[in-house]
């Protein structure tokens, strides 16, 4: 068969949601870069500068410093796109974070831990950031035979898994309760019993409420991504801190 035929059979809506979160996240910066610099910042071109502060502020500076204000783009991309990505699972039609998704999270994962690494080998040479990596400074030698095992299996294996399960349980589970409630609310309005008719307000009212907390939790998991991946990149960099 040809090859547009397996594009579009594969195509599906976690791709499309990736596709819409990555040209809603260009089109905002490229409205706002389109904007007078000498006029005071509105619209989307606010929005934009809001969210760039927000990256710089409540991110680097609290865990890279201004050393690392060049990761901006980088982790601003991320968390935007994270965002966008969360974001669908209250959205009818679509109602699923493409992050509930594995593949989504393991693939910011792993390109988390390539970065990190390749920054801390960059900054330390290759022995020596294994060297910070493995044999923390401060721990006694006899004890290297049992830390430097842990420290190898937690920075360099667990470490990019427990980024992407993180991520993908929390909107996987959120995702869950929300389908759930959502069918006991439809069999309970459409129950032949009219006496269980009005039970249905309670799982629609908890709909509500996980709907309302739903939005929440999609930022707040960028957030943590995007926090998470500054702390190691800033660690690798600088170890010492």
């Amino acid at each position: 068969m040809p090859k547009v035929f397996w594009v579009l059979v594969l195509f599906n809506k976690i791709a499309l949601i990736a596709v819409l979160a990555t040209l809603i996240s260009t089109v905002i910066f490229l409205l706002a870069s389109r904007k007078d610099a000498s006029v005071a910042p509105k619209g989307v071109r606010n929005l934009a500068e809001v969210i760039v502060e927000f990256i710089e502020d409540g991110v680097i500076m609290q865990t890279m410093g201004k050393d690392g204000l060049g990761w901006t783009p980088f982790l601003l991309s991320m968390f935007l796109f994270i965002y966008l990505c969360n974001v669908p699972g209250i959205i009818p039609f679509f109602q699923m974070p493409a992050t509930a998704r594995m593949a989504v999270p393991m693939f910011f994962a792993l390109l988390v831990w390539v970065i990190y690494n390749a920054v801390g080998i960059k900054h330390q040479g290759i022995g020596g950031y294994f060297k910070s990596t493995l044999f923390p400074p401060g721990v006694p030698k006899a004890l290297y035979i049992l830390v430097t095992p842990i420290e190898f299996i937690s920075a360099i294996i667990v470490r990019p898994f427990s980024l992407a399960v993180r991520l993908f349980a929390n909107m996987m589970a959120g995702h869950i309760l929300l389908v759930t409630f959502a069918l006991l609310s439809e069999a309970l309005f459409q129950a032949k019993d009219k006496v269980l008719i009005p039970v249905g307000i309670l799982p629609f009212f908890m709909l509500i409420f996980l709907t309302s907390f739903e939005v929440l939790v999609a930022f707040l998991q960028a957030y943590i991504f995007a926090m998470l991946t500054a702390v190691y990149i800033g660690g690798a960099a600088h170890p010492e801190h």
